[in-house]
């Protein structure tokens, strides 16, 4: 009789902690307005110069009072985000991990993560594998009322699977995909020839998609941080106004 006993008592606890976990785990999913994931390209089309340039105009967007002031005119006053870089399919990295963002001081210590984050660049463009990776990013920590990713690069994907299966499957989880693509002023002639797209043009009809989405064109590193800026002060708004498909920078 006791043996039966525990056994029942031994499979009804099976049975109930796959909900005891799923219910642990929303209890901690902590809500905010946006979940963010910054995307940014670290191929080897981005020199070392560029790199700094990139990773600079983000620190300087997180500065920006407009973006402390935009966060809180939100429905909670907070958003979440995180940056990782990204290259070939299987080469991601995270510099820095989810942070809740609620006003200028946690602005100021995602900002001065940033400065301090390495700089490294490595080979090949997987947009498909930056996609693949940001969308499991997800509902890890946070949950946000919108999930937005927002992917900054120079090229056309060379590596990994076909951006639109990617792009389909990310667009599939509710997830809404942005672009930043910066125009190299001299183009490769080996890219001219093979019919290679321009990669504003790329971004817009490839990459960016879902309700809102839109492209932020850099004409060049130099006008990096003031399109970063733009655009981000543009994804965390409370009430996304509607814009333009695609918008342009200059330095």
């Amino acid at each position: 009789m006791s043996r039966r006993l525990s056994r029942r008592l031994f499979l009804a606890a099976g049975l109930a902690a796959p909900a005891l976990i799923q219910a642990r785990t929303a209890r901690a999913a902590e809500e905010v307005d946006v979940e963010l994931v910054l995307a940014v390209d670290v191929s080897r089309s981005v020199d070392a110069e560029e790199m700094e340039m990139q990773m600079q105009g983000y620190a300087s967007a997180f500065r920006d009072p407009r973006l402390a002031e935009g966060i809180a005119g939100g429905p909670l006053g907070a958003i979440a985000v995180t940056l990782f870089v990204w290259s070939d399919w299987n080469l991601q990295q995270t510099l820095v991990p989810w942070t809740r963002l609620d006003g200028a001081a946690s602005c100021e210590r995602f900002a001065a993560a940033l400065d301090g984050a390495s700089r490294e660049t490595y080979l090949y463009t997987s947009i498909s594998g930056a996609m693949d990776y940001a969308a499991r990013q997800f509902g890890r920590r946070y949950q946000g009322l919108r999930k937005v990713v927002d992917i900054s690069g120079d090229g056309v994907n060379n590596s990994g699977r076909p951006v639109a299966d990617a792009r389909a499957d990310a667009l599939g989880q509710g997830i809404v995909l942005n672009g930043l693509a910066v125009l190299d002023r001299s183009p490769q002639p080996s890219a001219l020839l093979a019919g290679i797209p321009p990669v504003d043009e790329y971004y817009r009809d490839e990459v960016i998609g879902g309700p809102g989405a839109f492209l932020m064109v850099a004409e060049g590193y130099e006008a990096f941080a003031g399109a970063v800026r733009r655009k981000i002060i543009r994804e965390i708004a409370a009430v996304p106004q509607p814009g333009p498909l695609v918008e342009r920078a200059f330095a």
